[in-house]
């Protein structure tokens, strides 16, 4: 699907698409049908309307939407540093953070990563500092991220800037062209194909790596290349010794989680 709008030049839709189809916007157009059916149909107006406005709720929570991002997703596991240190066997291993974003910064006058590129990027570095691992980014400039008449930089040239500036731990590799998640594995593959690589450790977040990991997977298989894929998860939420009163109250958090996991789940779905 990412293709086909590609090639049709409509990439400044997809924001718009995702406004559409992700929550509150269904959600309020079933509260509407079901109002409307209250007098033609009343039994099935008053099961629509509790149905919407029970799903309102839930996704609302923290608690409904970690249970939704399970049960659509399966998020892997947390990556511990220790599982990186095993030799792979088919050469040496790199860690690659995938882009999630940039926005034109008035605080820092300057084009600067997103919050979620950023918490993605300290965690390829801890990992790389932890692992002693090689360190790269993919990210070029997805639509909805530009700024009026001033295209900016590319995410992966600000990350190597705040990679070596900020964070002391320059990238070795960076891939600054891509527009998506499909693109950000095969300009990868490309970039690291001469290397030897054995081990490529996926760093981005955790209810986005289903769809990354396939994405690579199939870049990988096309370049005729073996090595392993481990995925590295980034903002799984910390196990606690079970649901707090805090997790089933609506939350700007709740929401936000739960948008994210239909995004991507529609995403594969669509196979985008």
């Amino acid at each position: 699907m990412n293709a086909w709008i590609q090639a049709l030049g409509l990439d400044a839709i997809k924001p718009l698409l995702s406004a559409l189809l992700l929550p509150p916007v269904p959600l309020l157009l079933l509260t509407l049908l079901g109002a409307w059916w209250l007098r033609r149909r009343p039994r099935l107006g008053w099961t629509v309307l509790l149905a919407s406005l029970g799903l309102h709720a839930a996704v609302w929570t923290p608690a409904g939407a970690d249970a939704l991002a399970g049960w659509l997703l399966k998020p892997p596991a947390t990556l511990q540093p220790a599982a990186l240190q095993a030799t792979a066997a088919g050469g040496p291993a790199v860690i690659v953070v995938l882009g999630g974003g940039r926005v034109k910064s008035a605080d820092y006058g300057q084009w600067t990563l997103t919050p979620i590129s950023m918490e993605r990027l300290r965690y390829g570095v801890w990992l790389s500092r932890a692992s002693g691992l090689p360190l790269a980014f993919s990210g070029g400039a997805g639509p909805g991220s530009e700024h009026g008449d001033d295209p900016g930089l590319s995410e992966g040239e600000i990350a190597a800037r705040i990679a070596r500036e900020e964070f002391r731990h320059p990238l070795r590799w960076v891939e600054d062209r891509s527009r998506d998640t499909r693109e950000n594995a095969q300009r990868s593959v490309d970039l690291l194909r001469g290397q030897g690589i054995g081990r490529l450790v996926l760093v981005t977040h955790d209810l986005h790596l289903p769809r990354a990991l396939r994405h690579f997977e199939r870049a990988r298989n096309a370049a005729g290349l073996g090595f392993e894929i481990v995925a590295a998860p980034v903002g799984i939420p910390a196990p606690g010794p079970g649901w707090q009163f805090g997790d089933v109250l609506p939350s700007p958090a709740g929401i936000a989680r739960s948008r994210y996991a239909l995004r991507e789940w529609l995403g594969l779905l669509a196979g985008a």
